[in-house]
């Protein structure tokens, strides 16, 4: 471990509790044991703490922490669930997430650029991060191999919500996906039996979700 990327962690870490995106333990938790550094691309690794979204390749980038943070809070995260992430990035979201499912819980991440996936994998394991599965497909269509899933969450804006993320969640189980095009607002479902709740949760700025629910190719 470096201890320059450890102070600056603790750095960052304390700015988001103070500035009222990170609320909980365990998501303060979390963010203090995943390493940013490790996800980012050498050339940007002395950004790795600042609180901005940085490109990965392939036109896309990994998230600002804060939005992280928003996300891992309104989904409420809790040990031994089952999730589904709608593009993997580099991913370091999914690590984060993984720490609040726990040894009991998983995490799913679909990522539709293979060469994305293939490095959100390597990230993983170099991380020492084993309840991670990264798969390659469109992610607009999910991931039925594994449903149905408490929480599921997109990292890329959609047009409108997909059905199949929809039909995938669990009853009480809760879906958050930004909804527009860059430009978006960040909506949190919550299925229940007699239909959804929906909260919106402000706007936001992501890239576009590719696929046959997303937009076009």
């Amino acid at each position: 471990m470096n201890p320059i990327f450890d102070i600056e962690r603790e750095h960052l870490v304390k700015k988001l509790v103070r500035e009222g995106y990170i609320k909980s333990d365990a998501v303060k938790k979390a963010f203090l044991e995943i390493p940013r550094e490790k996800f980012v691309p050498n050339h940007l690794k002395k950004h790795a703490y600042m609180d901005t979204p940085l490109e990965i390749g392939e036109g896309q980038t990994i998230s600002a922490p804060h939005m992280i943070a928003i996300m891992c809070e309104a989904l409420d995260i809790r040990e031994g669930q089952k999730v589904l992430e709608i593009g993997a990035g580099s991913g370091y979201h999914a690590a984060i997430v993984s720490q609040l499912v726990g040894n009991k819980g998983h995490v799913y991440t679909i990522e539709r650029i293979k060469s994305l996936a293939e490095k959100a994998y390597r990230n993983l394991i170099k991380s020492g991060i084993t309840n991670v599965t990264v798969e390659i497909g469109d992610g607009s269509l999910g991931l039925p191999s594994y449903a149905p899933y408490d929480r599921i969450y997109a990292t890329c804006a959609a047009p409108y919500i997909p059905d199949p993320l929809i039909d995938q969640l669990k009853n009480n189980g809760k879906l958050l996906i930004p909804v527009g095009r860059t430009i978006c607002r960040l909506e949190l479902i919550e299925k229940k039996d007699k239909g959804m709740r929906k909260k919106d949760l402000g706007g936001c700025v992501f890239v576009p979700l590719l696929g046959r629910y997303g937009h076009r190719l």
